[in-house]
């Protein structure tokens, strides 16, 4: 074995390598596009997941990139990346020119990962097609039907606070919260009780948390798909874990066939889908849907889940976090409250809930401040002349919109950091550019889920603020330190308050 040929071998390949990676990082400046100098060989990637949260990693580029163009550039590992600084760009990207811009890029595997076929990451036609199916799924009527699920969850999870507010014990709310929407969710999406607020360890809970928690290393291969998709198709790689996957796919198939054998009907999430899987139509109207497969099925009813029960936990948990250091703000929402159950004797009707304006506000402010999803990704599907400059975003190039950052912007919202749901008034909300709040996305693929969540996160925040006071406590993370191993917006340690009975 002559090791001088080897050894030069691998010199030239390295050295190969190199210049590869270096002339890719030439990109934006070659185009003469402001772009944030990158780090061999992970572009922007390097510290995601580790020891900073996405939401850091593309606001300090937002910062970088801001005012030097309508967008700048970014890399992750050799892959050109935009990042827009102009909200007149996203209102061009999100609905004036959404022909360009239609499909997420999120990395899709089917075959060997069916959970992964689910609307929020199919492009084109099918998900066109797709998102044509579920849109009647979610319409103010059928929210209306699940309303009254979460409304039973709900005074199981004001009971269940009692004891712990008698006590004025400290609790880790986030949990708590998660737990309450797990079984929101488990009874809407599946029809099955969970009792994960009675029992914590339920393997429910415990496949929830599973989804998204991630290592360094995870967080990388996320991206690593969402960059290198034909190969990683033509590897066989999957999105989701082997647990996560044979948990649902067992789940569903046993709960779909007992209700088909036994023609079992409720007003779930689930049997909507049922109908559309066997009939293509949904009770009530003529409309012809096309039929889904099981594995259509199965995705859309894991989407449903995670998007469900994590966003609204943690949405609620911040909003928390913010009320328990303003009691000023935590009263007025509080007296809104009463005053809305007393026009309506007591009942949380579906009215009732959509009366509570102000209550709506603070989530509002609190979707602003702590945006649970804090980028967005598009992809520009052929070559887009960007308005008022000479640049051309080229087709295949991905689009990250940086939710944090623009939410956080001085410029658009003065004084970011405070907590001020008065943002969210008629006036205010007019005065302002429409996409400056955008945690939901905007245009035909805004979350379709978003009445659902808003609704789930609205009766939680009720129920617990109708008897409960929120305060903060010596574990009260202050300042906020974020779980950089999360990929949505999650508070390092969870989040410690005290309940006290009003």
């Amino acid at each position: 074995m002559d090791w001088n040929v080897i050894l030069v071998s691998v010199v030239t390949l390295m050295v190969a390598g190199y210049l590869y990676v270096k002339k890719k990082f030439q990109y934006w400046e070659e185009r003469g596009i402001p772009y944030v100098k990158p780090e061999f060989p992970f572009g922007i990637l390097k510290d995601m997941g580790k020891t900073k949260h996405t939401s850091q990693v593309f606001t300090a580029a937002y910062n970088e990139l801001k005012g030097k163009n309508s967008f700048g550039g970014i890399y992750f590992f050799t892959k050109p990346v935009v990042l827009p600084t102009d909200v007149e760009l996203l209102k061009n990207i999100f609905v004036k020119d959404f022909q360009y811009f239609h499909d997420r890029g999120i990395y899709v595997n089917e075959k060997d990962d069916p959970l992964s076929g689910h609307l929020f990451a199919l492009s084109g036609q099918r998900w066109r097609n797709l998102r044509n199916k579920l849109s009647p799924t979610f319409t103010s009527g059928k929210m209306k039907m699940m309303h009254s699920t979460i409304i039973a969850v709900a005074k199981e999870f004001q009971n269940y606070l009692e004891p712990i507010a008698q006590k004025n014990q400290e609790l880790e709310i986030k949990d708590v919260l998660s737990r309450f929407t797990t079984d929101v969710i488990g009874n809407c999406a599946f029809g099955i009780e969970c009792n994960s607020l009675k029992e914590p360890d339920t393997e429910f809970r415990q496949i929830g948390k599973l989804v998204f928690q991630f290592t360094p290393l995870e967080f990388l291969r996320v991206f690593f798909l969402a960059v290198f998709q034909d190969l990683g198709r033509n590897l066989k790689m999957k999105i989701n874990k082997p647990q996560v996957s044979e948990f649902f796919m067992r789940l569903l198939k046993e709960t779909t066939e007992y209700r088909e054998q036994n023609k079992i009907k409720r007003n779930d999430f689930l049997d909507l889908l049922l109908q559309i899987k066997n009939t293509g139509k949904l009770e009530g109207d003529d409309t012809d849907l096309g039929k889904m497969s099981f594995e259509e099925l199965a995705a859309q009813t894991f989407l449903f889940f995670i998007a469900g029960f994590e966003t609204s936990s943690s949405t609620m948990t911040f909003a928390l976090y913010e009320l328990a250091q303003h009691q000023d703000i935590q009263d007025k929402a509080r007296e809104e409250i009463h005053r809305v159950l007393e026009k309506h004797n007591g009942e949380y009707s579906y009215e009732a809930c959509m009366e509570m304006k102000y209550v709506d506000q603070v989530i509002n402010e609190t979707l602003r401040k702590h945006p649970i999803v804090d980028s967005l990704i598009r992809v520009c599907g052929q070559d887009y002349a960007v308005p008022g400059t000479k640049h051309i975003i080229e087709k295949g190039t991905m689009v990250m919109i940086p939710v944090y950052g623009i939410q956080h912007d001085p410029e658009i919202y003065p004084d970011p950091e405070k907590f001020d749901p008065d943002r969210f008034t008629e006036e205010n909300v007019k005065n302002r550019h429409p996409y400056a709040w955008i945690p939901f996305g905007e245009g035909p693929r805004i979350c379709v889920g978003m009445r659902f969540g808003v609704m789930q996160t609205r009766v939680g925040l009720a129920h617990l603020l109708q008897k409960y006071r929120v305060k903060t406590c010596p574990k009260t993370p202050i300042p906020l330190q974020l779980d950089p191993s999360t990929t949505v917006m999650s508070p390092k340690g969870g989040m410690w308050l005290k309940l006290e009975k009003i």
